[in-house]
């Protein structure tokens, strides 16, 4: 359906213990393994931008990037431009806005789902199903 193209390499990390009380912003790959009280966001010409909230980390404001993975707690709205992934343990207060969704049994979210339609430029956009009709 979508597809794979290579992930950018993870070059930051904030490291289990670490507590950041600001806004950060990062390019390419970022792992969230502490707590950050503030945005985590990525530049929107920064394409294909990878954060990643591990199981112990909590984020207390706005996550954006093109590809998200959540295994932990986030209390904010989350916009992943491409593709949305929450794990088993990704607990989120606030609105979730994605192109793609890949949610594992247990995650929870307590805040809208808004999905986005993504058309590459130059890309038609793909038609909308239909059902046959029968006879």
């Amino acid at each position: 359906m979508f597809g794979k193209k290579a992930q950018p390499p993870i070059k930051s990390l904030i490291a289990q213990g670490t507590r950041i009380e600001g806004n950060v912003k990062f390019t390419e790959g970022l792992r969230v393994d502490g707590e950050v009280y503030g945005d985590i966001q990525t530049a929107a010409e920064d394409a294909g931008s990878l954060l990643v909230i591990s199981e112990a980390s909590v984020v207390q404001g706005a996550v954006v990037a093109d590809h998200v993975i959540i295994n932990g707690t986030v209390r904010g709205p989350v916009h992943a431009r491409e593709l949305l992934e929450l794990q088993p343990k990704a607990r989120i207060e606030g609105d979730v806005s994605y192109v793609a969704l890949e949610m594992h049994q247990g995650a929870t979210i307590s805040g809208q789902l808004k999905p986005l339609v993504a058309a590459a430029p130059g890309e038609e956009e793909k038609p909308l199903l239909k059902l046959a009709k029968t006879a």
